[in-house]
């Protein structure tokens, strides 16, 4: 990803933390002491936001030099260096807590997305949502990507998503598209969530891209599959975990989306160490 698309990001972090100076760095180092020090994981896991990590160093003085031993969307085991840092020790100490911030949760994401992904054993993608960090959403789908991932729509103008609400307050599915393709002409794709399978095979009347089976068990699941036949995509949806994954990937679905990959992710493990 072009790192003109965080840094903007990055600078916000940096200025959140610092503000108008290290207190306790600058009052213990003088500008000129220089330090060596290490990123270390302290678990196996996905590497997710190295670039973004050098990046922030380099942001806040481009006098710092790192060195990434791994690349990003690569399995890292516990106590692996990652990367060496050089430079100022003002400058180091100064940027570590913001890019060890955005290298551990996006780490945290990629690994939980990859565990996902393990699981499901190729029969379906796993997808993200918009249930992302505020401000945080260009860093933590490109984590989903990283960790084998797809994208889901990137925000409410990229794809067309008639929900619960939009079919009710519309009056039903078959009216809420009419009044879409109207507004848009099918310009973007349109995916429909429905709840069971009258609403499905309403849905399927329609000329849209994909249909959400939204909290479905798998046996209905599985029958939507057989009633599609193809036609269409199929995405499942709805309390999705590492237990449920596997006997959802095997009722046919195409995609499975989980909010959990970004709302609730659990960051990665990380040290940095002065050497």
């Amino acid at each position: 990803m072009n790192p003109i698309h965080y840094r903007p990001i990055i600078a916000s972090a940096l200025l959140e933390d610092i503000q108008s100076g290290d207190l306790t760095s600058e009052a213990i180092f003088p500008p000129e002491q220089l330090c060596t020090a290490q990123l270390i994981a302290k678990q196996a896991g996905t590497v997710a936001g190295i670039e973004v990590f050098k990046e922030t160093f380099l942001l806040f003085d481009s006098s710092i030099e790192v060195e990434l031993l791994f690349a990003d969307g690569e399995q890292c085991a516990d106590r692996d260096v990652i990367a060496k840092i050089n430079g100022p020790v003002l400058s180091v100490l100064g940027a570590e807590r913001v890019a060890l911030n955005l290298l551990q949760r996006m780490s945290g994401i990629a690994t939980l997305t990859h565990q996902f992904v393990q699981k499901a054993q190729g029969k379906c993608k796993i997808l993200d949502t918009r249930k992302t960090a505020p401000n945080l959403r260009v860093l933590d789908k490109w984590a989903v990507t990283l960790g084998g991932g797809v994208n889901h729509r990137h925000g409410l103008y990229d794809m067309a998503m008639l929900k619960e609400n939009h079919i009710k307050a519309a009056g039903g599915i078959t009216q809420a598209v009419n009044q879409l393709l109207e507004y848009d002409n099918h310009q973007r794709p349109i995916e429909v969530e429905v709840t069971n399978l009258t609403e499905l095979k309403e849905a399927l009347d329609c000329p849209v891209d994909r249909i959400m089976l939204d909290n479905m068990d798998n046996e209905t699941m599985a029958e939507a599959v057989k009633i599609t036949a193809d036609k269409i995509d199929l995405e499942a949806s709805g309390n999705v975990n590492l237990d449920t994954i596997e006997g959802i990937s095997l009722t046919g679905v195409d995609y499975v989306s989980i909010g959990a990959l970004t709302h609730s992710v659990k960051a990665m493990d990380y040290s940095l160490l002065v050497v």
